[in-house]
């Protein structure tokens, strides 16, 4: 079953549009994306938003983390991505660094992916006064933002892994204060990673935004998923949350074979793939 949004002409999603799908109990459907051909049919299966994420640091460029992911690699990746849409919300996440010196290096930073994307929103972790500060100095320059709470890749080290977040009371209760400062600073919608199934419903439903949840349960007002694990592309990566949608990774395996056995043995190409003089 696609998207509600899918029969209705093709008209663009908005941040306004996903509020009024959590009013009307109608889920969200976000998935991460990093080029244009993925994009297009992204787009014309009928998701809600295309979040253009950091994760692209490991599912992409082959780091360990997000951390070393610069501005400059989310700007490219993300103008491929706005490319390939026209229907979805095209979402991008703000990069380490780029945003927690300053309200000011945020605005220069998210200004430029909106500039230079064409993307309709951008993304940033994290629920302290800084961000918080952050975020209200975004939204007052006109640039909506989507935040993000419990495990905050950015800040892995700091956690020491990652592990769920928010399962001692006083965390959970620092958490659901920071989504209550987001929503009150002006996000339209705030992830919730790797939270317990209880809180997530408690901020879900304390909240007029819509929370997207990636492994924080089934009562977020959407979810959220990284692209090639869910594909099965990743292989070797398999949290409790991840369910693989399909197995691409065997098929590309597969093909591949077949493709060096065919070069190998002189049956491709053949004559019906060859041009006469």
């Amino acid at each position: 079953m696609t998207s509600p949004h899918s029969q209705e002409s093709r008209r663009r999603v908005t941040t306004r549009e996903l509020v009024a799908m959590k009013e009307r109990g109608e889920r969200i459907a976000i998935l991460t994306c990093y080029d244009h051909l993925f994009a297009r049919l992204l787009d014309a299966s009928g998701v809600d938003v295309v979040l253009v994420g950091d994760s692209l640091g490991q599912v992409i460029l082959g780091y360990d983390s997000t951390l070393p992911v610069t501005l400059e690699a989310m700007i490219h990746h993300a103008s491929a991505v706005r490319r390939g849409v026209t229907h979805a919300l095209v979402v991008v996440d703000l990069p380490f660094l780029s945003y927690q010196v300053s309200d000011e290096e945020a605005l220069r930073s998210a200004g430029r992916i909106m500039k230079e994307t064409g993307a309709e929103a951008v993304k940033l972790e994290g629920g302290d006064e800084a961000a918080v500060s952050r975020v209200q100095a975004l939204v007052r320059a006109g640039i909506p933002v989507m935040g993000h709470l419990g495990l905050t890749p950015q800040s892995v080290h700091s956690f020491g892994g990652y592990g769920v977040r928010g399962r001692e009371p006083e965390e959970a209760t620092r958490l659901r204060r920071q989504a209550a400062a987001l929503e009150e600073a002006g996000c339209f919608a705030i992830v919730l990673e790797l939270m317990p199934t209880g809180l997530a419903r408690d901020v879900s439903q304390s909240l007029r935004i819509p929370t997207i949840g990636i492994g924080a349960g089934p009562d977020c007002d959407g979810q959220v998923l990284v692209l090639p694990d869910m594909l099965g592309l990743n292989e070797g990566f398999e949290p409790r949350f991840l369910r693989r949608f399909g197995a691409l990774g065997p098929a590309v395996h597969e093909a591949v074979d077949a493709y060096v056995e065919a070069v190998r043995e002189r049956t491709y190409p053949d004559a019906s793939e060859s041009y006469d003089g």
